[in-house]
């Protein structure tokens, strides 16, 4: 659930039980899922920058689909790894536009479930190509080496424990491979993820500015308080009051935001670039095996 990850407030001091973040997200992606509600506000505040088919619950738009789709350099065939994936609808748009595999995984059940009922409706018949888990930023379940790119949108925030986070992406990361990530801090503030990216083992590639999404929070939090009755009926009561929570306490503060897109490259073990993912078919199988069903989930 992405509603809860935007924003740009310092991680708990304590990490949050997994059972109970769990929890609050799968019931966000089954309320949503009962109404076009949310998506309605989230094309109201984005306008033409709406991508319908993608329908995600962050600000992704169609600008940052372009800068994601730049920055990660895939080759077909190659796997990406969508991280707190939440319906899957990113993942699934950057794996049919750029012909790659796809491991996607969420904190919410809920969120896997949904994502993975989306596949055929981007995929086709290619829909056992993208595969997607349970799992934590800091606890992927996913192999060493195995992702040629890494997308984590609006999902880092939300960790309970943002380096330990970027570590473990750099550890699935094969050597050459790209990890592309929103950030975002206050305006006038030096970045605070220097020392996290080295420790993951990463560099840091490209550092793009996205001016236009400050503002779009803005006028998403500004729909949410105007329409709360109405998000109270369609989501139920727990689901909408985290929204409107997080509206009330971000919209003072967005103006002062500065949002980005941060690009990190793990470095290529040899000038080829060639890491354990260019010899792999998938995330724990082998070079000449049938692709993964939609029941097999990659470990």
């Amino acid at each position: 659930m992405n509603p809860t990850t935007t924003s740009p407030s310092p991680a708990p001091s304590a990490p949050a039980p997994t059972q109970g973040r769990s929890t609050q997200y799968d019931a966000f992606h089954a309320a949503r899922a009962r109404t076009t509600l949310v998506a309605s506000l989230y094309a109201q505040a984005m306008g033409e920058d709406y991508p319908v088919e993608v329908a995600a619950s962050s600000s992704c738009d169609w600008p940052l689909l372009g800068l994601l789709t730049a920055r990660l350099r895939l080759r077909p065939g190659q796997l990406l790894v969508d991280a707190g994936c939440g319906a899957g609808g990113i993942g699934l748009w950057l794996a049919r536009a750029l012909a790659v595999r796809l491991a996607g995984f969420d904190l919410s059940t809920v969120a896997a479930t949904q994502a993975t009922a989306r596949r055929a409706h981007f995929l086709g018949p290619a829909a056992d190509r993208a595969v997607f888990h349970v799992g934590e930023l800091e606890n992927t379940g996913l192999p060493d080496d195995c992702a040629h790119g890494i997308v984590c949108v609006d999902a880092l925030g939300g960790a309970a424990d943002r380096a330990a986070a970027l570590i473990e992406l750099g550890r699935i990361l094969a050597p050459g491979g790209r990890l592309v990530v929103t950030r975002a801090l206050r305006r006038g503030a030096e970045p605070a993820w220097h020392e996290q990216v080295a420790a993951a083992g990463l560099t840091q590639e490209h550092l793009d500015e996205r001016p236009g999404e400050p503002a779009m929070w803005e006028r998403l939090y500004q729909l949410w308080i105007a329409h709360a009755d109405q998000l109270r009926r369609e989501l139920g009561q727990a689901p909408a009051e985290n929204m409107l929570r997080e509206a009330h306490r971000m919209l003072p503060k967005v103006r002062g935001r500065r949002a980005v897109l941060l690009t990190l490259r793990r470095p290529a073990a040899d000038p080829a670039g060639e890491g354990a993912a260019d010899r792999m078919a998938a995330p724990g199988r082998h070079p000449g095996d049938r692709p993964a069903s939609s029941k097999e989930t990659p470990q």
